[in-house]
């Protein structure tokens, strides 16, 4: 139980610590993996390949609450759920031999979403982040889910529908990541989506590449034009005319890839695949970054 620093409730966490942590005398710093739940989960949602992962590696696991499922004002993205990710970093910080240098962040549809937001709004906690199929503007998605459970937890979550009035509608704003992720262009993050998902999925892919975009604009770098969101967003969707990023051979994700666009350290990658989370290609992608004792973050895949 971690008390919030935002209005002392006890707020519950697991964690997972690497084989033989306690027994060992080792001195080592341990890197961090903080990892999200998704839209309509909470505390309880295993993750079994993740969390499997990070064992292998000898990394400490630590999956909060951050106020359960999106379906209270208190969750979605609120400042309380932001405040308990970050109380969890630091209760980790204080209790083991953590690496400050070595801090990731990651999470699927709803975590996407939040991972999203985080490295937006405290884009100095983390050394890399992997957002999968995560929703980046709630007012959008509330326009696609009206009608579903999805549309009446984004409700409760603010208050009421888009247009009901200007303090919905900020809070529509305050808890999306669009608006903010131009600050994120410090964070090296990895955003994902499959091809299906917004088909046969919940999340169209237009989330995902509108936040690459807002990164994009950021850094300087080259967007994806509406063309080719058009070209993609359709069931079958596919480039007409990809570039030689876009047919990236990628043994950790091992999919097909049908985009792939860098912006600064950050990428996104639309890929054969529906609403879901590939955990290899997410480690694979956290473990190139460090943090340097002058706070830049160094891509040690670029040194293989």
């Amino acid at each position: 139980m971690i008390t919030s620093t935002a209005d002392q409730t006890q707020q519950p966490c697991y964690v997972i610590l690497p084989r033989g942590y306690e027994k060992s005398n080792n001195v080592d710093k341990i890197p961090l993996l903080i990892s999200l739940h998704s839209w309509s989960a909470g505390l309880e949602q295993a993750k079994p390949e993740l969390e499997k992962q990070a064992v292998k590696l000898g990394w400490i696991y630590v999956f909060p609450h951050f106020r359960g499922p999106n379906q209270t004002p208190a969750a979605c993205g609120s400042e309380l759920a932001q405040q308990d990710i970050l109380d969890a970093v630091v209760w980790a910080k204080q209790n083991y031999r953590v690496d400050h240098s070595r801090i990731y962040l990651t999470g699927a549809s709803g975590g996407g979403h939040m991972t999203m937001l985080m490295v937006s709004r405290h884009p100095q906690i983390w050394t890399a982040a992997s957002a999968w199929v995560g929703i980046s503007d709630l007012a959008q998605w509330h326009t696609l889910h009206e009608k579903s459970r999805y549309g009446a937890m984004l409700r409760k979550s603010c208050g009421g529908a888009p247009g009901d009035s200007a303090i919905v509608d900020a809070q529509y704003r305050q808890r999306s990541p669009l608006p903010f992720l131009k600050h994120s262009n410090k964070v090296p993050l990895d955003i994902a989506a499959g091809i299906h998902d917004g088909h046969t999925g919940s999340v169209p892919i237009s989330h995902s590449l509108l936040a690459f975009n807002e990164i994009a604009t950021a850094t300087g770098d080259r967007l994806i034009t509406a063309n080719e969101m058009k070209q993609l967003s359709t069931p079958q969707g596919r480039l007409e005319n990809p570039l030689p990023l876009d047919q990236e051979q990628d043994t950790a994700l091992d999919r097909e890839i049908y985009l792939r666009r860098y912006a600064g350290q950050s990428r996104v990658t639309i890929f054969e695949g529906g609403h879901e989370g590939i955990t290899a290609a997410a480690i694979d992608w956290l473990q190139r970054f460090h943090r340097l004792e002058n706070g830049s973050i160094y891509d040690g895949s670029k040194q293989k």
